[in-house]
C-alpha cells in the first residue's frame, strides 16, 4: 500500500463558523474548517494518483480544480482540521491503490453444464417425489 503526504504549502484552510447546537458558542467562535487542495497542481504525488483522486472525488472539486473538505463533527477548531486532513489523507490513500485488474473468464463447458442440470433435475426428482400426491 503506497501513502503520499501532501505538504502543507499545498493546502488551504478557512475557518467559518458552524451551525448545529452549541449555543452562544456557535455564534462566536469559527470552528468548522473547509479544506481546499488544488489536486493538478500538486508536486507532492504522480501524475497516476492525481488522476485517479480526480475520478474518486468528482463530486468534491470545483471549476477551478480545487478538492474541497468541509469539516464541522466537532467543537474545536484544532479537532475539525485534525479530522479534514484525515479525510484528505484517506482519500489520496485510495486513489494511490490503483484498482486490481480484472481477468476474463472462459464460459462453462458443454460437459459442465450437463452435469449442473442434470444434478438440477435430479434434485427437482427428489423432491418431487417427497410432495404429497394430488387427488386430481
Amino acid at each position: 500500500m503506497q501513502h503520499y503526504t501532501i505538504s502543507e504549502q499545498e493546502l488551504d484552510e478557512q475557518f467559518t463558523r458552524s451551525g448545529g447546537p452549541g449555543g452562544q458558542n456557535v455564534n462566536k467562535v469559527a470552528t468548522a474548517v473547509q479544506l481546499r487542495f488544488h489536486v493538478e497542481s500538486s508536486e507532492s504525488l504522480p501524475e497516476a494518483v492525481r488522476q485517479r483522486l480526480v475520478v474518486l472525488a468528482k463530486n468534491r472539486i470545483d471549476k477551478a480544480g480545487n478538492l474541497l473538505i468541509k469539516a464541522s463533527r466537532h467543537r474545536t477548531q484544532e479537532l475539525n482540521r485534525a479530522d479534514a486532513r484525515a479525510r484528505l489523507q484517506v482519500l489520496v490513500d485510495q486513489a494511490a491503490n490503483p484498482p486490481k485488474s480484472r481477468k476474463k473468464r472462459r464460459g462453462e463447458s458443454k460437459g459442465a453444464k450437463d452435469r449442473r442440470i442434470k444434478s438440477k433435475r435430479r434434485r427437482s426428482d427428489v423432491k418431487r417425489s417427497r410432495a404429497k400426491p394430488s387427488l386430481d
